[in-house]
């Protein structure tokens, strides 16, 4: 069921993470529909980050006095959007994933119970592993998935314990991201989407490298990911926002799986060029912890939400290049 929030109010959106990839592409939204009430929150060093550049805001916090900060100004937050976390899959110190994605995230959540707080929080596909137990957001199932690197387990004890907790948020979504790409990714590095390190690829040598196979019965590039637009996981975040359905832990995904090779594709006719594809092999710091395939399940937010998806895969690859990467314009 639906409850329409009647009006916006004059008081503050938070989000935190607010510089990085999704957190930037959310301000960007908020402020489109009017929202310029907000408190961002990310580290000291990156409030002058270029992801930032030409958002509006109210007030910058520095991660590390943010609780502080909130335990002073409740009275003026309406909402917060969790986005903040350590996303390196191949980092091993399980400390930091320990005191970034679950005690930091704890301390949220406690807040928003404490003062009444809606509270959105981003929690991974990360968390299912190789997937040989289930892609349902179904809370009955959670606790048997079996991640398989520090980043995934530490989502998926903070998703555990939340579903422990007997006092919560007034409302409460945790997302489990899959794989997104689009502007505001450049600055991730390694860690950025295939679709934009395949387009870089592609600029300086024609061609694009793609993960062999470490799977006997999956071909090269035949390994698929639902891959989505970080549009449309905004667009989703927003609804969820100006709505209120049932509480709970949710997939967001597209529901279809796509294969590197058709993705490779894609840019390449993005880009008005033919195809030709590299394969090369998995480097060993990812090896163990390599998902062949995930595809979220959809039917529990469809459902809950009646969120119609607009997705279409090639479009979406086709609106990152033509409109951000072709004009060197990486922002949203």
């Amino acid at each position: 069921m639906s409850i329409k929030k009647s009006s916006r109010n004059t008081q503050s959106i938070v989000i935190t993470g607010a510089a990085g990839f999704i957190g930037s592409c959310l301000v960007a939204k908020l402020n489109s529909i009017g929202e310029n009430n907000l408190i961002l929150v990310d580290e000291k060093s990156k409030s002058n980050h270029p992801n930032l550049q030409g958002k509006k805001y109210k007030n910058y916090i520095d991660r590390a006095f943010f609780i502080n900060w909130f335990e002073a100004n409740y009275k003026d937050i309406k909402y917060v959007f969790h986005i903040g976390a350590r996303t390196d899959t191949t980092l091993l110190d399980e400390n930091v994933f320990i005191d970034l994605n679950i005690n930091y995230s704890k301390a949220i959540w406690n807040a928003c119970t404490f003062y009444q707080i809606p509270l959105i929080y981003a929690s991974s596909a990360a968390t299912y592993g190789n997937g040989s137990e289930t892609y349902s957001d179904d809370h009955a199932i959670i606790s048997k998935l079996k991640p398989l690197n520090p980043y995934g387990w530490s989502k998926h004890k903070f998703d555990l314990w939340v579903l422990e907790q007997e006092r919560c948020p007034p409302q409460w979504y945790g997302f489990k991201f899959f794989n997104v790409f689009g502007p505001n990714e450049y600055h991730k590095a390694r860690m950025a989407s295939v679709v934009y390190h395949g387009y870089n690829q592609i600029n300086e040598t024609k061609k694009i490298k793609l993960f062999a196979s470490n799977d006997p019965l999956i071909k090269d590039g035949e390994q698929k990911r639902d891959f989505i637009y970080v549009k449309e996981l905004i667009q989703v975040l927003i609804y969820f926002y100006d709505n209120q359905f049932e509480n709970g832990i949710y997939n967001l995904g597209t529901g279809t799986a796509n294969t590197f090779n058709q993705l490779a594709k894609y840019i390449f006719a993005s880009m008005n060029l033919k195809s030709k594809i590299e394969y090369i092999p998995l480097p060993e710091d990812i090896s163990k912890a390599y998902q062949n395939f995930t595809e979220a399940d959809m039917q529990k937010l469809i459902q809950n939400s009646q969120y119609k998806f607009q997705y279409n895969f090639e479009s979406a690859i086709q609106d990152y290049i033509v409109n951000y990467l072709d004009n060197n314009s990486k922002l949203f």
